[in-house]
């Protein structure tokens, strides 16, 4: 069971499947949608945007993560992630190590699709022994 309500848990689904919709994909046809859930209980949603210079796109975490840090939100509590399905999407490596700078581990990241809830794990379980910014404190 996941340690969010219900009612958290629709917005997060509601968000990113609303982000989704959104995507810029005309590259990859794989439209993601993704939202954060910050430490005031704000969702904060974002969709993949490709380049033609594929090394310049950018992921729906990413976009999400900046939607947070514009409206003043510092921590992660969650992160939900939905891709067309039906195979189970999770973030990236680099999408892992950009929501660790915002939580230390015990962020639980949620995998979806158009039908809802698949899978959850916590950052820590996809990323373990991670880099963050405690370790550049002197």
């Amino acid at each position: 069971m996941l340690p969010l309500n219900d009612a958290l848990l629709q917005q997060l689904l509601s968000a990113a499947a609303g982000a989704r919709t959104h995507s810029h994909a005309p590259y990859s046809k794989y439209a993601v949608g993704a939202a954060v859930l910050d430490e005031h209980g704000r969702v904060h949603a974002g969709c993949n945007i490709e380049n033609a210079a594929y090394p310049q796109s950018w992921c729906a975490e990413t976009t999400a993560l900046g939607a947070m840090v514009m409206a003043g939100g510092r921590q992660a509590r969650a992160a939900l992630v939905m891709g067309p399905g039906p195979e189970i999407i999770t973030p990236c490596g680099g999408c892992r190590q950009k929501l660790r700078e915002f939580n230390d581990g015990d962020l639980i990241v949620i995998a979806a699709d158009p039908t809802g809830i698949k899978a959850h794990w916590t950052l820590e379980q996809l990323l373990p022994a991670s880099f963050g910014p405690a370790h550049l404190k002197f």
